[in-house]
């Protein structure tokens, strides 16, 4: 296995001419990481393989949709018979109706659903129904959590944000975060705190249930279930986000898993078995708000595509316990393995996991919030990343990025990617003594 050479550099060069910064998406730039992206060319089960011949374990997984793995054959064959049908009508379809149903029998606090075509626009649609039901314009969200590019989320921003160091972004004008109140992640007495002096301004609390934008950060216990009781307590919304733990964590999303029910919540990745797509969703009386049915105005050309929506059901169909156990296991053999590398290296380290989400942090003995997060070794995890890649592990290419695991990972790609996980460890610390 080499890293990626003449393909991959050809691609970059290319991409760099018509892309900014060769890339639609900045994570994928590797600029944390340092060397050239692989030119990704096909996928199965859970490797991938890119235009220079080599073949990677893939913990990247397009950020989350694929439990599967890639190319399961029952998506593929759903989203064939779709293509065959037709790709876009303008109108409502039956599979639509069909996702929407299954989507309210597994989430108890959807009892309606409106697709969109990404998770920025879920997010941004639910906290306009949420400022439209309060009357209310305060919204409060979390240091560290990505909840798309919209310009009032970009407030101390995770994921690419983090990565690339950007100090929020460049123009998104103060008057459009103005009304954004940026609290730590798992601080509970930051909460009560605000709360108590502003809480009839609140219109909403979006969280991410599980902070994977950050690097994969569980909530303390307690801190949604207090989440849920000062938003009731002062006539705010509570919004769960969860495009990434949305059936990934558990069957029923990470609401499901802490027993914690929010009025709103956003949906993507696994819904759409990998296609575009997104959704939000809620109580009855809050979503029959929404255009036609009521005032609140959000709309979409390609929402509820077709193909997505059939993805999608074949993916919820292909899910029961037994995937959710196969996927926890896997992840705290990885998680155990990568553990245990630390503690043999003589590093600093703790790996933060929920289900088959997982990140580990390099430098630091625990990491609970974003200020935490960020006194992770970056330039360690650079050295980490290259020396997987070199091996044959496509891992996200930031400190701050979840990787994922999926039913398609064999127990000998996670000791294999532990394995040189520890090697590296070793040979930084024999550097760092020398």
């Amino acid at each position: 296995m080499t890293r990626p050479t003449a393909a991959a550099e050809r691609l970059s060069r290319r991409a760099g001419l018509v892309l900014p910064g060769g890339v639609s998406s900045p994570v994928r730039a590797f600029r944390a990481v340092g060397g050239t992206p692989p030119a990704l060319i096909s996928g199965q089960g859970a490797h991938v393989l890119d235009e220079d011949g080599n073949d990677y374990i893939d913990f990247v997984l397009a950020y989350g949709p694929h439990l599967l793995g890639h190319n399961p054959p029952q998506v593929v064959e759903a989203v064939r018979r779709q293509l065959e049908r037709g790709l876009a009508f303008g109108a409502t379809t039956g599979v639509e109706v069909e996702l929407a149903e299954r989507l309210t029998a597994a989430m108890p606090s959807l009892e309606m659903v409106r697709f969109v075509s990404s998770g920025t626009e879920a997010t941004m649609s639910a906290l306009r129904l949420a400022r439209a039901a309060t009357g209310r314009d305060l919204i409060v969200k979390f240091a560290g959590a990505y909840h798309g590019h919209a310009d009032a989320l970009l407030a101390e921003a995770g994921s690419g944000v983090a990565t690339l160091g950007i100090p929020d972004s460049p123009g998104v004008p103060a008057s459009a975060t103005a009304a954004t109140v940026v609290l730590p992640y798992n601080d509970a007495a930051a909460v009560s705190s605000l709360f108590a002096r502003r809480g009839g301004e609140i219109a909403a609390v979006i969280v991410e249930p599980v902070a994977g934008n950050m690097g994969c950060v569980p909530p303390r216990p307690g801190f949604l279930e207090q989440l849920r009781r000062e938003t009731s307590e002062h006539g705010s919304l509570l919004v769960f986000d969860e495009v990434m733990t949305g059936f990934r964590v558990s069957s029923g999303g990470a609401q499901s898993l802490f027993g914690v029910r929010p009025d709103l919540t956003t949906l993507g990745k696994v819904i759409g078995g990998g296609l575009p797509v997104g959704a939000y969703g809620g109580r009855r009386d809050l979503m029959q708000m929404v255009a036609p049915a009521g005032p609140v105005y959000q709309a979409g050309t390609l929402s509820g595509s077709p193909a997505a929506m059939a993805a999608g059901i074949a993916v919820l169909d292909s899910l029961d316990d037994e995937v959710y156990e196969r996927i926890d296991d896997l992840g705290a053999r990885l998680a155990s393995a990568l553990d245990a590398a630390f503690e043999a290296a003589g590093w600093q380290g703790t790996v933060n996991r929920v289900g088959g989400m997982l990140t580990p942090f390099i430098g630091v003995d625990e990491v609970s919030d974003f200020a935490s997060a960020k006194h992770a070794d970056t330039a360690a995890f650079a050295a980490v990343h290259a020396a997987w890649l070199e091996s044959g592990v496509l891992w996200p290419p930031s400190q701050f990025e979840a990787a994922f695991l999926s039913t398609a990972h064999s127990d000998s790609d996670i000791d294999h990617t532990a394995g040189v996980f520890a090697a590296t460890l070793t040979d930084l610390s024999a550097r760092r003594a020398g």
